[in-house]
């Protein structure tokens, strides 16, 4: 097992959406499941941090990323500029490319009749991977791989909706236009695709308006429960001996994810 093994099966639980955003990863328990050093499991850590993937906190400890609605916006641009211009500069095809496309398809088609939703979702993220691999470019894979990480996350954390089903059927037809020899049409329908995809968050427009807007809104009152008046100060409420602690709710295991 090395420091790269452990980055890639915390991009693959992610991919599968089993780690989600803001999730703890801690280098105790992580070398405990791996059976491995902490060092190791720090170096992989970093690795995913120069990748975007993991944050850390000086004292709190190394936690998957929670993209902002900027950085959103910014990972599907991002993707879409890599993406179809990718397959702009493809050329044709070989028969062994477009046979491992294909078969990545009808194991996307396998997984929608399944009830492993995990295994459903790393397909329909690993598919812009496998393209890129296919299409020659190891470089832009592996960045893909990254880029499609985030927006995985960012679907968890804005709530896509973007269906499975439909997603696999846009595949379908990309890959359909590549084998045609068609780049401008898989180029363009690449581009339709993501911003699909991108239009299935929930994501609010006046961010990009008002900079304190995302601040704003987390910080207004909640269930009708007004801010002390100016001057006056919140009293903090006593804890009694007796009050739950409500930070000691355990962490999930990390076994389950991983």
């Amino acid at each position: 097992m090395t420091s790269s093994d452990i980055a890639d099966r915390i991009v693959a639980a992610i991919l599968a959406q089993k780690l989600a955003p803001g999730a703890r990863l801690g280098e105790q328990p992580l070398s405990l499941l791996f059976d491995c050093s902490r060092t190791l499991v720090r170096e992989a850590l970093m690795q995913l941090a120069a990748r975007g993937i993991v944050t850390v906190s000086a004292r709190r400890g190394w936690f998957v990323v929670q993209p902002s609605e900027a950085e959103a916006r910014e990972a599907f641009e991002a993707r879409r500029v890599i993406e179809t211009g990718l397959i702009r500069s493809a050329g044709a095809m070989k028969p062994a490319q477009l046979q491992r496309l294909q078969q990545h398809l009808k194991d996307e088609q396998a997984s929608l009749q399944g009830p492993d939703v995990g295994r459903r979702s790393y397909l329909l993220g690993d598919f812009h991977v496998c393209l890129a691999e296919c299409l020659g470019n190891q470089l832009l894979a592996d960045t893909l791989r990254d880029f499609t990480a985030r927006t995985t996350l960012i679907a968890m954390l804005y709530q896509s909706t973007h269906d499975a089903e439909h997603s696999c059927g846009e595949h379908v037809q990309i890959v359909e236009a590549l084998a045609r020899g068609d780049t401008a049409r898989a180029e363009a329908l690449m581009a339709e695709h993501i911003g699909h995809v991108q239009e299935a968050l929930h994501l609010h427009d006046t961010a990009a308006d008002d900079p304190l807007a995302e601040l704003r809104q987390a910080l207004a009152p909640v269930d009708g429960s007004a801010a002390p008046a100016p001057g006056r100060k919140r009293r903090r409420p006593r804890r009694t001996q007796d009050a739950p602690d409500t930070d000691s709710t355990p962490a999930p295991y990390l076994g389950d994810l991983l």
